[in-house]
Parts: C-alpha cells; sequence; structure tokens
C-alpha cells in the first residue's frame, strides 16, 4: 500500500498518505522542494501538513547543503518518556494535586525559572538515580562554555537561556502523566530548544536568503547553505549546540518531574526506567543509497533498526512508543506524531470550550480558550497515523494519558 510517489515531484518523493488525504499547500510545499537542485530525495510522513519554508513531516536528504528551514525553528524538539515503578492502583481518583506539583515545579508558556535549575541536586532527590540518564551532568559546564561561539546576535540572550532551561514553553509542547495497557504509569514530555533555538534559526534562516544560491529560489524560504562555505560552518555550529540544549532541556525537566511524581507518592518507593529520547526537528549525517548525506527531518523521527521513539497523539488521545524496522525507502524515519488536519485559527473558530470539555473528558488538563487550538479534533487519528506506517514501526507499548500539562 504504502509508500505512494508524489505526482509532479522532481527528486524522488515517496509519501505514507495518498495525496487526496493532503491539504493542497503541502503538496504544493513538497513539489517545491522536490525542484531543489541538491535534494537527492523526499520522504513524506502520515502525519504530514502544511509548515513554514518547508512540509512538516518530511525527510529530506540533500548532498552537500542544508535549509535551515527544513528543519524549523524550534531546533531539536522533541520527546522524552520514562516508565515508572507506580501503577494505576496507586495514583488517586483527582489528579489536580499532582498536576498542581507539576506546573510549581516546571514552568509553562513564555515562563522561566527565577535562577537556572542546580542539576546534582536534582540526582539525589530522585532516589539517587538519574531518571533521565547518565549524560545531563556529563559535560554542563563544557557545554555552557560554547554559548561563547555561538553568533554574536544571541549573546544578550545567555541569562534567558540558562533560566529557560528546564522549562516547557507553549503550542503542542506538554508534560502528561500516562498508563499503558498494563496499567503502568508513564511519564511523558514534548518540548525543544525554547527561545534561544528560535533565535539562531531565524538568524541563520536570515542569512541564508541572502546568499547568491538563494536569489532565483522558487521559495526563499527554502534558501539552503552549502557545504565548505563559512555560512554553513557557522549554521552547523549553531544548530549542534540547539539541539544539544534541547535534548537537556528535557533531561532536566525530566528531573523534575520525576521529583514532583516522587514527593506526590512520599510514602511509596518510586523507581524510574531508563528514558526514552528522540528529536524530530534536527539535522544528522547519514548514508542514503550508499552515499553521504545530511538528512533533515522536521516532523519526523529516526527510525533505524531498533531505534525506539516516541509518537504522541493529543491531549485528549492515545500515545505510542515504538521500535524502528530500519526501512531504507523512508531514510529509516517514521511520524512525529498525529499531525495537525486544522489550523491552529480555524479550531478556535470552529470548537468550543464547551468541545474540549467533552473531547479531554478524563484527562486532568487545562480546559480553557487558551488550549482550544490544542483540542484533539484538531489533530489528525493517531491510531490511522501509525496503521500507515507498519512498515516503518512495530509498537512497543499504548499510553493513554490521565494528566496533561500545556502551556
Amino acid at each position: 500500500m504504502f509508500p505512494v510517489e508524489l505526482r509532479g515531484s522532481q527528486a524522488q518523493t515517496l509519501m505514507w498518505a495518498h495525496e487526496h488525504e493532503i491539504d493542497q499547500g503541502a503538496l504544493q510545499q513538497l513539489r517545491t522542494l522536490s525542484q531543489l537542485e541538491w535534494v537527492y530525495g523526499v520522504r513524506v510522513m502520515p502525519d504530514v501538513h502544511l509548515g513554514k519554508g518547508a512540509t512538516v513531516g518530511s525527510v529530506i536528504a540533500m548532498k552537500d547543503a542544508v535549509a535551515p528551514a527544513a528543519v524549523g525553528v524550534d531546533i531539536g524538539c522533541g520527546m522524552e518518556a520514562v516508565k515508572t515503578s507506580l501503577t494505576a492502583s496507586d495514583l488517586p481518583d483527582d489528579l489536580r494535586s499532582l498536576r498542581s506539583r507539576i506546573e510549581a515545579a516546571v514552568p509553562v508558556g513564555f515562563a522561566a525559572h527565577k535562577d537556572p535549575v542546580k542539576v546534582t541536586p536534582l540526582q539525589v532527590r530522585v532516589h539517587g538515580q538519574r531518571a533521565a540518564g547518565t549524560t545531563l551532568r556529563a559535560g554542563w559546564s563544557r557545554f555552557w562554555s560554547r554559548f561563547a561561539d555561538l553568533d554574536p546576535a544571541v549573546a544578550p540572550r545567555e541569562s534567558k537561556a540558562h533560566k529557560q532551561m528546564g522549562t516547557l514553553g507553549g503550542g503542542n509542547h506538554f508534560i502528561e502523566v500516562c498508563l499503558d495497557t498494563e496499567q503502568n504509569v508513564w511519564i511523558l514530555l514534548h518540548s525543544g530548544s525554547r527561545n534561544i533555538g528560535k533565535e539562531l534559526a531565524d538568524r541563520h534562516i536570515s542569512v541564508a536568503r541572502s546568499l547568491p544560491q538563494n536569489q532565483d529560489l522558487p521559495d526563499r524560504d527554502l534558501a539552503v547553505f552549502l557545504s565548505g562555505t563559512p555560512e554553513m560552518d557557522a549554521y552547523r555550529r549553531d544548530l549542534s549546540w540547539a539541539q544539544e540544549y534541547a535534548a537537556r532541556n528535557r533531561a532536566v525537566m525530566l528531573d523534575l518531574v520525576c521529583a514532583a511524581v516522587h514527593d506526590e507518592f512520599d510514602t511509596l518507593p518510586v523507581h524510574f526506567d531508563s528514558p526514552i529520547s528522540c528529536h524530530h526537528n534536527y539535522v544528522a549525517e547519514e548514508t542514503i543509497d550508499g552515499m553521504p548525506m545530511l538528512v533533515t527531518r522536521k516532523g519526523a523521527v529516526r527510525a533505524a533498526a531498533g531505534d525506539l521513539a516516541l509518537i504522541p497523539g493529543s491531549m485528549g488521545t492515545r500515545s505510542y512508543v515504538v521500535r524502528g524496522k530500519g526501512n531504507p525507502a523512508s531514510f529509516r524515519s517514521a511520524s512525529h506524531g498525529a499531525g495537525r488536519r486544522m489550523s491552529r485559527n480555524a479550531a478556535k473558530r470552529q470548537y468550543s470550550v464547551s468541545d474540549l470539555i467533552a473531547q479531554t473528558d478524563g484527562v486532568e488538563s487545562r480546559k480553557d480558550a487558551g488550549v482550544i487550538d490544542e483540542i484533539p479534533a484538531a489533530y489528525k487519528d493517531i491510531d490511522s497515523v501509525i496503521a500507515a506506517q507498519q512498515d516503518l514501526i512495530e509498537v512497543v507499548a499504548q499510553l493513554r494519558q490521565v494528566l496533561c500539562v500545556k502551556g
């Protein structure tokens, strides 16, 4: 059944969705993308939808070039999850106290920590375990020392970047407490590189648009950097740092949430498994069809054989833990979520708070006008998205949220 080839594309564009299921704007965006001379191939995931510059749900292999818009402005955005020793029977009927504790621990929206999070004490609070692995403290000082090497335009943002480390942000970012089908409790979260990642991305996209090779593009948002140029070197340097910032941001948040869960259930011995972590907006050097390529995933995860990844639905539907099958046809990739089926403004026009309350029944969460654009009906059916990529992934666990924190 899948993949199908996009009609009218220049570089080979294979899709895990049918053309009639994709809005015309996204299809045209994909065709335009496939016309870039540096593009070797494009792969389209079943959660595909229109994005700024490059399509969300796209995987692009380029030879000696990269388009910053094909990564997006939330560099390194991705997922983190951990299975706990708690079960459904340990949870109270009313989860408002736990949600309040998590929201007190992790700033949301535009908020930041009053002071930078101290990493070492976190590792002691959670029974001496690092719920987010062993890499959080490792290289911490070295990581921050690299800030001085970033684009000078972001130099005044260092203090803010420190204080936003371990914060959620807004939009589709979330922290959830979930149950799997065996009634085990999981913590699942989604966030990225916060404001510093956006500022770096905006800066480099602006530089790319001014370069000679991008003056005659059909869409200036698809401006590229070329290998061997100082502009490419500068972008790759800042991109690498922002991707690491995003990963560390999720690790800090996971520790904060694990500590909140531990404190909420202080009469129980709470333990945490090794975490699962994945980017879904990033660049990687990979071998495609025997050739070295720069691969961008914007709203897609790496699904090489054995890779664990996380594919969330919406704030009222299931999420999935999956294992990659390493299918070379998809450039060893899979979807990053359900994908939007309507824009945020369209969702606000079509749905009301009462619709939101009905669609998030049974989930302890915000139920106000500020999150109507995140209503489950604004997203594609996650089960159909998972079913469309059976040749790319296998399901390891199915999660149902019982608590959701939104910015």
